[in-house]
């Protein structure tokens, strides 16, 4: 089966629809796959429920589906870039649920493992805990979440092969590797495709069996927050 397509917009081609669940991989705006965001844009698809660790920053990753109002529900954990999301939450006018990074990171493992549910001590005696099970293990209570499913989850690796086998790089292997197994579908884009057999087989973070759709993409790579120091002088 030929997984490579030529751009973003034909490997999303019949995927997508109003009132979908995505996933979208990354931490911050390290391994964001920028390139799928775009075209989710330009599809105009809307009324979306987005899972991701963050939002985004104003008019760049997710928030160019914040600018277009094309989200109504973020699952995430961090949040606190985004000016546009802050506007629309304060105003009601964006749904937010709100998780523990390391939830967030179980609950899309759980969810690609076909796990419904597991319990954890994070969260217990917060608003997190609020309407959720509570169950005591040795003498500790714990609260129950759920496991984390996507009609479509979009991710970017730095390397794939045609059969979508895939190999992070560093940061960017946060949350990707779990949500690519947690989508319906998945879509990956790459900064190289290599040749079939060309990755170490021990070396590879995500196999193929879990990616339907591969493209090679042009990354801006944008830094989150540039912090420097001034030079000292001799």
């Amino acid at each position: 089966m030929e997984k490579i397509c030529k751009d973003a917009q034909s490997a999303l081609d019949g995927l997508l629809f109003d009132g979908m669940t995505i996933m979208a991989g990354g931490f911050g705006l390290c391994g964001i796959p920028e390139n799928l965001i775009l075209a989710i844009r330009d599809s105009g698809v809307k009324n979306l429920t987005v899972i991701s660790n963050n939002a985004g920053v104003d008019g760049f990753g997710l928030g160019m589906l914040l600018n277009t109002r094309q989200v109504k529900k973020m699952i995430s954990s961090y949040v606190g870039e985004n000016k546009e999301f802050e506007r629309q939450f304060l105003a009601g006018e964006l749904e937010l649920e709100f998780n523990p990074q390391g939830t967030l990171a179980e609950r899309c493992r759980a969810g690609g493992a076909g796990i419904p549910a597991f319990y954890t001590r994070t969260g217990v005696g917060t608003l997190i805990a609020e309407g959720k099970e509570h169950k005591d293990f040795n003498g500790e209570t714990y609260i129950m979440e759920t496991g984390l499913v996507a009609d479509l989850a979009i991710v970017k690796a730095w390397k794939g092969d045609s059969q979508g086998n895939l190999v992070y790089r560093k940061t960017a292997r946060n949350f990707n590797p779990m949500m690519a197994t947690a989508g319906k579908a998945t879509v990956a884009e790459v900064e190289e495709i290599v040749d079939l057999g060309s990755l170490d087989p021990d070396g590879i973070h995500t196999p193929g069996i879990f990616v339907q759709r591969l493209i090679k993409g042009e990354h801006e790579k944008r830094i989150e927050q540039r912090t420097v120091r001034q030079r000292e002088t001799a």
